[in-house]
């Protein structure tokens, strides 16, 4: 990727620090755009998910991101309940979506028996192939938002799966951290932006909606590269016909790669 180039990604600052240290590299300047934000649905999570578990008695607990795994078990902490937790999970076969997640859960003291090579729900549902897990039972805690493509893969192989919803999701509604990119997007000098999740495609758009219409904001987009995380980001990003490039390796790492190469 040619040096000098900016480029936005759809995460909060926190959550972008791979992205900025990939770019910082590179010597190009990374923008985190805080797109959306999670909402607990409260203490009650937890109580929720232990009932979830006392009454399927699941054999897999499958945890998709590593926000899930800090949500619940950060409010079972808060609850007293972490050591209950802990144990129901635990009597489980803990598979983990990706690596972060993974470093999540050992920090619970959880270990994980499974992690797919793909980072995705893709990966998840080849993970459970290779296992022959006909006839078994997986618990999903996860957010409200979330698509039902894991739910019908893993039940398409003979997995009954049970999800319990921790969070929603709404766009982000401090959009004062925006006015740099506001700026610089105005003056056409944003090179290109990341979209991390179906989610922050949505909440781009009704952000940006405030100061552009639906065809302007397409033209400014027009000639920008755009990469998408993984295939469901994509598909979000068609519904607003915006054109993109999916990332071979569905990764922040991996989007980075995509966008080196739509720049070079």
């Amino acid at each position: 990727m040619p040096e000098g180039k900016t480029i936005a990604i759809t995460r909060s600052r926190e959550d972008a620090t791979e992205f900025i240290s990939l770019a910082e590299q590179n010597k190009i300047s990374a923008i985190p755009l805080p797109t959306i934000e999670l909402v607990s649905k409260g203490r009650k999570i937890v109580k929720e998910f232990l009932e979830a578990v006392s009454k399927h008695d699941p054999d897999y607990c499958i945890f998709m991101s590593s926000k899930a795994v800090k949500l619940l078990f950060g409010t079972a902490r808060d609850t007293r309940k972490h050591g209950q937790l802990q144990l129901a999970v635990a009597n489980t076969t803990v598979v983990s979506v990706g690596p972060k997640t993974t470093i999540a859960l050992e920090a619970e003291g959880i270990k994980v028996n499974h992690q797919p090579t793909t980072t995705s729900s893709v990966g998840i549902g080849e993970e459970f192939t290779r296992m022959h897990a006909v006839g078994k039972k997986a618990i999903i805690p996860r957010s409200g938002a979330s698509t039902p493509f894991l739910k019908e893969l893993l039940e398409k192989i003979g997995v009954d799966v049970v999800e319990v919803h921790l969070y929603d999701v709404c766009s982000f509604r401090d959009t004062t951290q925006w006015n740099g990119f506001r700026d610089l997007f105005s003056q056409d000098k944003i090179d290109g932006i990341v979209f991390t999740s179906a989610s922050s495609v949505r909440g781009f758009f009704e952000i940006m909606s405030k100061d552009y219409k639906t065809d302007a904001l397409l033209d400014c987009l027009e000639g920008l590269a755009i990469v998408a995380i993984g295939p469901f980001t994509s598909e979000e990003l068609k519904k607003f016909k915006v054109k993109n490039t999916v990332a071979r390796v569905h990764t922040v790492a991996g989007a980075f790669d995509a966008m080196r190469l739509e720049l070079t």
